[in-house]
């Protein structure tokens, strides 16, 4: 197997799986910390929180890795490049809005110093911006197929 299969790999799968994690996320946990009490949603986003911070880095660090290397790889085919280029904005994206709002939101909520009242407007815009990574997260792995395929 070659370095740029290997990276194409990375970056394609890499990416299609942190999206899948975000998106179970959205749709399994969104709907259940929707149907709890503020209250009660603070309680588990406190004891619980961690669990999904550990699984972020594992599918997106080999995500990343693979989006830089096909880059460098596909840098002289300026289709390839464009498309690959996409990709990464889309995850640099995803980076932006995690590190701009996710982490200070998910710091309150495990911390419980958000207002309870506060919390269903919160965790409303919490989930709105999270099918936006979503989103970012399908453009990301879709523009890596269009560049393989270019």
């Amino acid at each position: 197997m070659s370095f740029r299969l290997a990276f194409n790999i990375l970056a394609i799968c890499g990416t299609a799986v942190f999206t899948g994690v975000m998106l179970n996320i959205g749709l399994t946990l969104g709907a259940y910390w929707k149907s709890l009490a503020p209250t009660d949603f603070l309680d588990w986003f406190s004891r619980n929180s961690g669990l999904i911070g550990r699984t972020i880095p594992l599918v997106a660090g080999p995500a990343l890795v693979g989006l830089v290397g096909s880059l460098w790889f596909g840098w002289s085919t300026t289709q390839e490049r464009l498309y690959w280029l996409t990709a990464l904005a889309s995850a640099a994206g995803i980076a932006a809005i995690t590190i701009a709002y996710h982490l200070p939101a998910n710091a309150t909520f495990a911390a419980k110093t958000v207002a309870v009242s506060d919390v269903p407007a919160k965790l409303d815009q919490w989930l709105a911006l999270h099918w936006v990574r979503i989103g970012l997260g399908f453009v990301s792995a879709i523009a890596g197929v269009l560049a393989v395929s270019a």
